[in-house]
């Protein structure tokens, strides 16, 4: 009777530690208005249009989404021009990086990418001017 105690305590406290191996993150939201937009980036070498979102509306960058560019270009200008894909590939949120291979938008079938990660602005802008970002 002990080692069926003892085998039944050791599978329900098993049991209890796995929903911390991925199960529990929160449920990616879906992407923001371009109103909550603070800034974008071109990375050339992953060919992908970032948009950093704001959405607490605090200026602080809380949402990252990557989308594939198709086709770059310069408007007469001098302006960059992106085609982009329509949804996004990545998503950085909550300190986890998401990948959508569909590019369906957020329905949820992303992937988690990798957890415990921050979108490092200082890749693209790694320098201050008189103590302000580039």
């Amino acid at each position: 009777m002990m080692q069926v105690l003892a085998i039944l305590s050791v599978s329900l406290w098993l049991l209890a530690g796995f929903p911390s191996v991925g199960w529990g993150k929160d449920t990616l939201p879906v992407e923001p208005d371009l109103n909550s937009r603070v800034d974008e980036l071109y990375d050339h070498e992953a060919r992908l249009f970032i948009l950093l979102y704001s959405l607490k509306g605090n200026g602080e960058i809380d949402y990252v989404t990557g989308r594939l560019v198709q086709e770059y270009s310069r408007s007469s200008y001098g302006n960059p021009v992106y085609q982009t894909e329509v949804q996004p590939l990545f998503y950085w949120w909550n300190h986890t990086m998401w990948s959508d291979p569909e590019e369906d938008g957020v329905n949820g079938n992303e992937r988690v990418y990798q957890e415990n990660t921050e979108f490092d602005l200082s890749r693209y802008k790694p320098c201050l001017f008189n103590g302000q970002p580039c």
